[in-house]
């Protein structure tokens, strides 16, 4: 029986490139998009000295040329995994970041997806899976702008469930805790990037970290599997499970939230990213 053939957007790095490496050593032919030839190079060599088969081709899932290149593949399951993270308050914010932060992680996936869910309803078969993440159900301050992609996603993604049901395309999610691959604590260092006057910011940036304990990213790679082989039928994932009472616990007390809640106090969630070092282990 022929192997399903597996497109993972951001397979250069972190998650993308774990689960990439790990389907290819389950014999499934895999195409790993990675955002720049030079990240191409690189695996290239790693693949080789893993003797594993693996497709690299550069997919800038924001580069319109490279998502209609992409569209000539034949998959049948799509992975959107690409994404970045832009941390600091809305207030602080530069527009041109935000602005990249909602066009990488939701905008382009958007349309990568539509082209790729138009050939499966013709198959009639298919499955495309969102890389959410727990933001995408719960906020923490200073990750609003990457929590509002994920958001967007969660809609997305749960609308396209409900349209491509009858066709029988499945959309899944996957929803990643925190997990350390420096994905999270890179998050707090894009301020040093910002074409800003640094004097004219409400939060001082050298002064937060991540405020969470991160796992080890060795643990998500087999659960995320499992969703993307279609090993388990839930919609929504959260990876790992022990986090989702607290999840459920966050969405539930927006129903109890008021607006002039302790007024004037700094909210406990702000003051752990004053509290946090980078890096902190689960």
């Amino acid at each position: 029986m022929r192997k399903e053939t597996i497109l993972i957007t951001g397979a250069g790095t972190g998650f993308g490139k774990n689960i990439a490496f790990r389907l290819a050593e389950m014999g499934y032919d895999v195409i790993a998009g990675v955002e720049v030839m030079s990240q191409v190079s690189a695996l290239e060599q790693e693949v080789r000295e893993k003797d594993l088969e693996i497709r690299l081709e550069q997919l800038d899932v924001t580069n319109p040329k490279d998502r209609e290149k992409a569209w000539g593949w034949d998959i049948d399951i799509l992975v959107n995994n690409a994404g970045i993270k832009e941390g600091g308050s809305l207030v602080d914010i530069p527009e041109e970041n935000l602005r990249r932060q909602i066009e990488v992680n939701a905008i382009a996936p958007m349309i990568l997806t539509k082209e790729f869910a138009r050939k499966m309803v013709k198959n009639k078969k298919g499955r495309i899976v969102f890389v959410s993440s727990i933001s995408g159900l719960a906020t923490n301050p200073f990750s609003g702008p990457y929590a509002a992609s994920k958001f967007a996603v969660e809609a997305f993604a749960n609308t396209l469930r409900t349209e491509l049901r009858e066709f029988k395309v499945e959309v899944a999610t996957i929803n990643p805790g925190p997990y350390l691959t420096g994905f999270n604590d890179r998050e707090f260092e894009t301020w040093k990037n910002w074409d800003d006057d640094p004097a004219d910011r409400v939060f001082d940036y050298e002064k937060l970290a991540f405020p969470l304990p991160q796992f080890d990213p060795d643990e998500l790679t087999e659960p995320a599997i499992a969703v993307i082989l279609g090993e388990t039928t839930a919609y929504r994932n959260v990876i790992p499970e022990k986090m989702i009472p607290m999840i459920k616990e966050k969405m539930a007390a927006l129903w109890e939230m008021e607006t002039d809640e302790k007024l004037g106090k700094r909210h406990s969630e702000v003051q752990q990213s004053y509290k946090a070092k980078p890096g902190m282990k689960a």
